[in-house]
């Protein structure tokens, strides 16, 4: 950042005194050129008919003035130039009426503007003004000043650039070296906030946001196999034991048993599965769904142990894959048959531009404070309830899961009972 500044602007700058070097000289020879040629022009109409009785007196601010005639000699000048020779041998030629030099004296240089006049009192006469050329004109100081100061200049943008950029961005390297400590073990480390209330505060307040997602990510990671750990380990052991008893008694009800657990071990695996897909974010094939007949199928296609009442408004249309919305919707009513006392309700409806569907059970329901945990992967809110007889606890998390692919939501509604709610956009 600094050398690009310094470089921009050091070639903004030095261009510009070069600009200033070569066109100030010109420009201010013109300006004292014209100041000497209307005295010159003046003086000339100030003897048409007259002589100087004593020195020329100063003419627009011009202080040195002679009158020289056709010899060369002269015949008037100002108090300061009296007994002094001409100021310059240059005389009009070729028609032209009006002559300048540059005249360089000890003292310094002039310019001298003369001017011709045949008629006059003197006789045929060219009038010379003179003004004395500014020091700084003659010398290479003006350069070599504004060339030194432009050097200081871009030196101090230099260091302000430097020293500014190096303010700014200390807080970044503060934030670069607190990531820097943070690491998997331990991600409960946080970033210090400037009180500059800045982009760099608002930086660090979204990499401690980033982060809190992260150490919650990782928690919810390591839950999740700690649970799914357990979650396969029942059903394997219990797998093995009536494995084990099988082998010696070859009794039909331990194959049988046997069989239910290598079931429900299967299902488990399959929800995993399942998870890690919606986890993954695979766009899955979808298609124009009348969610009331769906609902209909997946009730006549499989035996429950609760009777189920339907309310099903025809025409609502979603958009959506097929077989995920019907695992959405038999994992709800799966549990609403498991923990319904007499039946279960399910509703579909439109609401807006959503589609509605409810299902709602007459069981214990869920208390107001665990409404957000039930979606937690392996929560059970029934802690006394073996987990060889139980669901896995994925159900629910993963009807979650699916209507947010979806574009939908599910959560738990008011009721006597268990009343979920799924939402979609109505197609």
């Amino acid at each position: 950042m600094t050398i690009a500044t310094v470089m921009v602007f050091g070639v903004a700058v030095f261009a510009g005194v070069a600009a200033i070097t070569m066109t100030y000289p010109v420009r201010a020879r013109s300006d004292l050129i014209a100041q000497a040629d209307a005295a010159s022009r003046r003086l000339t109409t100030m003897v048409d008919t007259r002589r100087f009785t004593g020195p020329i007196p100063p003419n627009d601010g011009v202080q040195m003035q002679q009158i020289v005639d056709s010899h060369g000699r002269v015949v008037a000048s100002s108090a300061g130039l009296a007994g002094h020779p001409p100021l310059t041998r240059a005389r009009p030629s070729g028609g032209d009426s009006r002559v300048s030099d540059r005249v360089c004296l000890p003292r310094g240089c002039l310019i001298v503007v003369g001017t011709s006049n045949r008629s006059t009192a003197y006789g045929p006469v060219v009038a010379y003004a003179a003004v004395r050329e500014p020091f700084l004109l003659r010398s290479s100081f003006l350069p070599m000043l504004l060339f030194g100061f432009s050097g200081v200049l871009v030196a101090l943008l230099a260091w302000g650039a430097w020293y500014g950029v190096g303010r700014v961005l200390a807080p970044v390297e503060r934030i670069r070296y607190g990531l820097e400590r943070i690491s998997a073990v331990d991600l409960s480390l946080r970033i210090d906030v400037p009180r500059t209330r800045d982009e760099v505060a608002e930086l660090a307040t979204t990499v401690n946001d980033t982060l809190a997602r992260l150490e919650d990510a990782v928690a919810r990671h390591r839950r999740f196999v700690s649970d799914a750990s357990h979650e396969l380990r029942t059903p394997i052991t219990a797998l093995m034991v009536r494995l084990e008893a099988g082998l010696e008694e070859r009794s039909e009800a331990d194959w049988r048993a046997a069989l239910d657990d290598v079931r429900r071990l299967s299902d488990i695996v399959q929800d995993l599965l399942l998870m890690a897909r919606l986890d993954a974010g695979v766009t899955p094939v979808t298609e124009r769904i009348e969610l009331g007949r769906l609902v209909a199928d997946e009730i006549t296609r499989r035996s429950w142990r609760l009777p189920v009442t339907m309310e099903i408004e025809p025409g609502v249309h979603v958009s959506g894959n097929r077989l995920r919305l019907a695992r959405l919707f038999t994992n709800l009513l799966s549990n609403a048959d498991r923990y319904g006392d007499r039946g279960v309700r399910v509703c579909v409806r439109r609401m807006g531009d959503e589609a509605v569907l409810e299902v709602a059970d007459d069981g214990p329901g869920i208390p107001e404070e665990m409404r957000e945990q039930v979606f937690e992967r392996f929560r059970r809110l029934d802690h006394t309830r073996s987990r060889d007889t139980g669901g896995s606890g994925l159900g629910l998390p993963i009807a979650r899961d699916i209507a947010r692919g979806h574009g939908g939501s599910l959560e738990v509604g008011d009721g006597p009972g268990a009343r979920l709610i799924l939402r979609l956009p109505l197609l």
